[in-house]
């Protein structure tokens, strides 16, 4: 069985995939959207089977449907709820992606949908000295963090609970998937906060951060109430794979299909879960 160091190194790998979103603030401010809607959907793919086959099954093998399916409900609840304090991160960078869209008449003369761009720069761009766009990142930048940090405890959770219940592989392939989807969120965090004045390496060290601390200090929470608690193992995992689930459907999937490219972001989504079967029964994980 994996022992609560590595979990939380691996949960804390994951948590730290928001840096490598950082990265790209030293060569440029733009990703595809394509990019992003296919690593949205992969994401959430593997998050969906990972939901399934590393929570709400082995919580239905060993405890019982109602546990199983109180902590479901109790995990959505709970994220839809953590949403209406703080948004989640997806939801903002789709937002923020809206907003520096041209219009449809200037898109269509000036831009193929290929060449389209997650973070592309707003007017008053050549003002950087702006005190009033300044306050405007920094916002944004805290409130996008603060997103990251929040929605990272769930997510961790799930991490831990997969360890805890044995499912080794599975839980690898989870950490796997909260950590593609942390890439472009620390993408929406590093955009804004590099606008306020910050240094690149503090913008790369806070992003980092924001994932790195709170993913482990979760994961070792799950993992050690149900090494713990072995009772507690049904309604935990249906709990976080409700957070999931809830994540998966409110948030990933609309964001990825806002741009255009719905067909490979729901793609890719397929390829996703596809890769969790292959896991949990390929593989006897």
């Amino acid at each position: 069985m994996t022992s609560l160091g590595d979990v939380v190194v691996i949960a804390a790998l994951a948590g730290a995939a928001t840096g490598l979103g950082a990265l790209p603030i030293f060569v440029t401010d733009r990703i595809s959207h394509r990019f992003y809607d296919a690593a949205l959907g992969l994401a959430g793919g593997i998050m969906f089977g990972a939901a399934v086959f590393a929570l709400v099954v082995p919580g239905l093998e060993i405890g019982s449907l109602w546990e199983v399916v109180v902590g479901i409900l109790l995990g959505g609840v709970f994220l839809l709820a953590a949403n209406r304090l703080v948004p989640h991160v997806h939801l903002l960078i789709s937002e923020e992606a809206n907003r520096t869209y041209p219009d449809a008449e200037s898109a269509e003369s000036t831009l193929e949908p290929d060449e389209t761009t997650v973070g592309s720069d707003r007017v008053g761009d050549g003002a950087s000295g702006d005190s009033e766009e300044r306050t405007e990142n920094r916002r944004q930048a805290i409130l996008i963090g603060s997103a990251i940090t929040i929605h990272n405890v769930p997510e961790g959770l799930a991490i831990g609970i997969a360890f805890a219940g044995g499912l080794e592989g599975v839980g690898i392939a989870l950490a796997v998937a909260i950590g593609i989807q942390n890439v472009p969120d620390g993408f929406a965090m590093a955009i804004p906060a590099s606008r306020t004045g910050l240094s690149n390496a503090k913008t790369l060290l806070y992003t980092t951060l924001s994932g790195a601390v709170p993913e482990p200090i979760a994961a070792a929470l799950g993992f050690g109430l149900v090494a713990v608690v072995t009772g507690l193992f049904p309604l935990a995992a249906g709990f976080a794979a409700g957070t999931m689930i809830a994540v998966i459907f409110r948030e990933m999937i609309p964001a990825s299909h806002g741009h255009g490219y719905a067909d490979i972001a729901t793609l890719t989504f397929v390829i996703g879960f596809v890769v969790m079967v292959i896991v949990d029964v390929g593989l006897a994980v």
